[in-house]
């Protein structure tokens, strides 16, 4: 698989269906209107979906990318496309936490391609440069085809004590091709207290960048271990796609829809059911947080779409501590 030759045997899921608290008093400042962080334009010409799409594009066809947005993103997301093509936009009832976010779509892909090995992007990262990324995304997703029984996550050295992110500590190497090692998971831990993350980052965990690779099938199985009340509703939703009936199984599942943390309640639980890789030599920042998109873009040197004066308060640049492998840029 390379740039040119996506696969036509992977799927990609975008998470697209938060609203982006925690950048709204920014987004308001400098648009002066409410807009999901994801359909904004923080630097360059492309939002933060359209660069995920694009991404996606690049390592599957684009007819098998599936996107999950908020139903109140319909106007938003019809001006996202500009000659794209996203091959299937699920509308979520509501916003249920991550797991009900990445099943929803993968019930759409479980029902037409069990044994397709799937790749989830969330659509408010930042990464640079973008091909050493797709590359690690390629590689997952080769480890997932040859291993159908692991989840292969993407995880990332920390260059800081970051307590808002999930946390992985690898064991030992389950093996090696010459690439980056594909490491057992001993633990996960999410948004550790700073004296946790202290340890964590002196003991080699990497943070989650919740950019992993499975079989559709093998996470279908691990759902239905780890919440059998969601994929309960999942299954009905999967035997009514394509029938009358489908919109209106959709919206009664979601009137109960139980909300799990995949984090918490799938990767911590079923551990020993997923390996990990690090990505190397890859800037890599969740743009979750204004002062996070600014330090981002002056680690790089470019300059913010938006005035620095939209920030919460007056920008000072984090210090950076522990092991760094920031990038060649």
């Amino acid at each position: 698989m390379n740039q040119k030759h996506p696969s036509s045997s992977h799927w990609t899921i975008v998470l697209a269906g938060g609203e982006g608290t925690r950048m709204q008093p920014l987004v308001h400042r400098w648009l002066g209107c409410h807009r999901p962080k994801q359909y904004c334009t923080f630097v360059g010409s492309r939002s933060m979906f359209q660069h995920t799409v694009d991404r996606a594009a690049m390592v599957t066809d684009p007819g098998r990318i599936v996107a999950v947005v908020g139903r109140d993103h319909r106007r938003e997301i019809l001006t996202q496309p500009q000659g794209r093509t996203v091959g299937q936009v699920i509308y979520q009832p509501r916003n249920c936490e991550t797991a009900a976010g990445v099943f929803l779509p993968l019930t759409y892909i479980h029902a037409r391609a069990p044994q397709a090995t799937v790749l989830i992007f969330p659509s408010d990262h930042f990464v640079h440069p973008e091909h050493r990324f797709l590359k690690a995304v390629r590689r997952i997703a080769e480890v997932a085809q040859g291993l159908p029984d692991r989840l292969v996550l993407l995880g990332v050295r920390p260059d800081r004590l970051e307590m808002e992110y999930g946390w992985i500590l690898p064991g030992e190497p389950l093996y090696s091709s010459g690439e980056e090692p594909v490491h057992r998971v001993d633990s996960f831990m999410e948004k550790p207290n700073p004296a946790q993350a202290d340890e964590a980052l002196r003991h080699g965990a990497l943070w989650n960048t919740f950019v992993f690779a499975a079989r559709a099938e093998l996470l279908w199985q691990l759902g239905t271990r780890c919440f059998p009340d969601l994929m309960l509703r999942f299954e009905q939703l999967r035997r009514a796609i394509g029938q009358p009936q489908e919109t209106d199984v959709l919206e009664a599942i979601y009137e109960d829809m139980p909300a799990y943390n995949l984090s918490t309640a799938l990767f911590q639980r079923a551990s020993e059911s997923t390996v990990v890789i690090e990505l190397q030599h890859v800037l890599w920042c969740d743009w979750g947080k204004p002062a996070r998109v600014a330090e981002t873009l002056r680690r790089i040197g470019r300059t913010p779409a938006f005035p620095l004066e939209c920030l919460d308060r007056p920008f000072a640049p984090r210090p950076l501590v522990g092991v760094s492998r920031a990038p060649t840029l």
